[in-house]
């Protein structure tokens, strides 16, 4: 089974992003292992510390590196981002030579109750990623809009159609994952 990090983009304590993943998860089966890596306390970059990263630092990048490929579960914010996110990317590639990203199958899903979804932040990811990671997933590329019960607290889409095109997205994801993995 392959090791799949996951990065949640949002860190708020009722995120919809990490039910999305939750779901992802749950669709995956007994084909990932889904792992989520902590971003929320991480430490602003600040090259006074790039030689000798904090411990939070350290665990993220440990964390990430112990797997194969990268699952990115994203809000948007102001049409990008979210700003703990962003950092974290950044943490994953300083300092110069230690990069985290190095060598991973990833993808990128959102969602969020807006019309595009999150397309705006992934499009914003898909830029940052595409020069660190060794292959991205480029279709289906997924824009979910979040409504109130689409996921249960297991993971369960409760919307066929969304359920439909999640698994396709899973389902892609892993044959990356096979085609890419060492």
């Amino acid at each position: 089974m392959h090791k799949v990090a996951v990065i949640v983009g949002s860190i708020r304590k009722d995120s919809h992003n990490a039910k999305l993943a939750r779901a992802l998860e749950r669709l995956a089966g007994d084909r990932l292992e889904f792992r989520t890596v902590r971003i929320d306390d991480l430490p602003l970059l600040n090259e006074d510390h790039i030689d000798d990263p904090p411990g939070t630092v350290r665990r993220f990048k440990r964390e990430v590196e112990e797997c194969v490929a990268v699952l990115f579960v994203t809000p948007e914010h102001n049409r990008s981002v979210p700003a703990a996110l962003k950092n974290a990317f950044d943490w994953g590639t300083r300092p110069w030579g230690w990069n985290s990203w190095l060598g991973k199958s990833a993808a990128i899903i959102g969602t969020s109750a807006g019309g595009i979804g999150t397309a705006l932040a992934q499009a914003n990811l898909r830029t940052m990623a595409s020069t660190h990671v060794a292959a991205l997933l480029g279709t289906p590329e997924a824009y979910i809009q979040y409504k109130d019960g689409l996921f249960e607290s297991d993971g369960r889409v409760t919307d066929e159609s969304t359920r439909a095109f999640l698994q396709s997205f899973v389902d892609n994801f892993v044959m990356l994952i096979e085609k890419t993995a060492t």
